[in-house]
């Protein structure tokens, strides 16, 4: 359901839309400068890898923790205001972390950019809704999500090149001074909708509190959250945290090696995403079934490199990666299913409960892969062992168990309801024929 009625898209939404993809990029930029500057970090505070790696698990835990409020304040307050503040705040951020000199400095600054990141990417998926029509949303939301991680490339190269060339201060003054410009823009170009386009009356605090019963008890907006969930946090673990050392400690890879399977990740990530995005848009109803294809590839990459005796070949870790790389477009099909059976006037919210489901299972299998790995290995030593390492990765097996129960659960209840509405689907192949026939896939 969006409120745009057009049949294509007009060169004004192509704009808008550019104003806000930039937003988002910017805001991946701010997310991952730290982790680029880690070295750099370590010897600005005196601290530890613990101590840094602590700055990442804060600020997933402010972007999680404040989706509901975020999608909450986007239906009262709208795209616009949320995406101004998002970049004021993570330039803010910034700003502080440039004349940072002691970890509790530095940690608050992160959470000022985890608070400013959270409100940005649900802000764009509204905004999205509104200026494209129904079909062409999900190619446009994967094409967001995917160009979006440009912003992960600059901060990998660009601003590690500043950081060696000026000061810690300049390069992270710098880095605040691209959010300012950003908010500009916004300011400049950014509009909510299409202008005629009928926007709810902001709600009162009974409303919102009702809306949100709503929009949580909505099963669209449960698969969407379980989808997210089950989807995006083995490919999230793998690129933010423990991918590198799984591959270069665990699997005996080169430095070089390692980062060019990184690299390859995200290359497959931009590929796929805009197939999934046409594929949700010919064939809404057959979105599980992406879904599962996602799911179920991913554990059977993970099985074999698991139990492969010894290391790995090269050729098999590439598979993985390959796999891990439709991790982040298969997430995507949550905020699909949510803005699908959600009103307009509960997209944010909508979307803001899905995206919590990916990054809280993210942050959960952060957590647990390293604790697995300090039971296993003496000391205090980060020579881990394969074993180790197999043991720790296991531990992605309990999400996908859950995530998929969650799936197949609220996926029965949407089809009662289709059945309920006069709608009843064929099975899989029989669709799949009648489409290349030109005939409706059901009745």
């Amino acid at each position: 359901m969006t409120s745009s009625t057009a049949t294509r898209p007009t060169a004004r939404a192509y704009t808008v839309w550019a104003v806000a993809l930039a937003a988002y990029a910017v805001a991946v930029f701010h997310r991952a400068s730290l982790g680029v500057a880690g070295v750099e970090a370590q010897e600005r505070f005196s601290a530890g890898a613990s101590a840094i790696s602590l700055f990442l698990v804060l600020q997933l835990v402010v972007y999680a923790g404040m989706q509901v409020p975020v999608g909450v304040a986007l239906d009262r307050f709208g795209s616009r205001r949320l995406i101004l503040a998002g970049a004021l705040t993570m330039a803010a951020g910034q700003a502080v972390l440039a004349v940072a000199g002691d970890v509790p400095t530095a940690v608050g600054a992160r959470v000022l950019v985890g608070a400013g990141d959270a409100m940005t990417f649900v802000s764009v998926l509204r905004v999205i809704g509104f200026w494209f029509p129904g079909p062409t949303v999900p190619l446009i939301t994967q094409l967001t999500g995917m160009l979006g991680q440009a912003g992960q490339i600059v901060a990998a190269y660009p601003l590690v090149a500043l950081l060696h060339s000026v000061s810690w201060e300049a390069t992270f003054l710098g880095a605040a001074a691209v959010g300012v410009l950003v908010a500009v823009l916004v300011v400049v170009a950014l509009r909510d909708a299409p202008p005629g386009t009928e926007l709810a009356t902001p709600a009162g605090l009974a409303e919102v509190r009702r809306s949100l019963a709503l929009t949580w008890r909505e099963p669209g907006t449960q698969i969407g959250l379980y989808t997210h969930l089950v989807t995006q946090f083995s490919g999230t673990v793998f690129a933010l945290l423990w991918g590198y050392p799984f591959l270069v400690v665990g699997q005996g890879r080169s430095p070089a090696t390692a980062a060019g399977l990184l690299t390859l990740l995200v290359v497959v990530g931009i590929l796929v995403g805009p197939l999934l995005g046409r594929l949700c848009g010919r064939w809404p109803l057959r979105r599980s079934v992406l879904v599962f294809s996602v799911l179920g590839l991913t554990a059977a990459a993970w099985t074999l490199v698991l139990l492969w005796p010894g290391r790995a070949p090269l050729a098999v870790l590439v598979l993985l990666v390959v796999v891990l790389g439709t991790n982040g477009p298969g997430s995507m099909i949550g905020f699909d299913f949510a803005r699908t059976w959600n009103p307009a006037e509960r997209q944010g919210s909508a979307s803001g409960v899905v995206n919590v489901g990916g990054f809280l299972a993210s942050l959960l299998t952060i957590l647990a892969v390293g604790a697995v790995l300090d039971v296993l290995t003496p000391g205090a030593s980060t020579d881990y062992s394969l074993d180790a390492f197999r043991a720790a990765f296991a531990v992605q097996y309990v999400f996908w168990a859950v995530g998929l129960v969650g799936v197949v659960r609220h996926r029965r209840q949407l089809r009662e309801r289709l059945a309920r509405d006069g709608v009843v689907l064929a099975p899989l192949h029989v669709a799949v024929g009648a489409r290349l026939r030109g005939v409706s896939a059901y009745r």
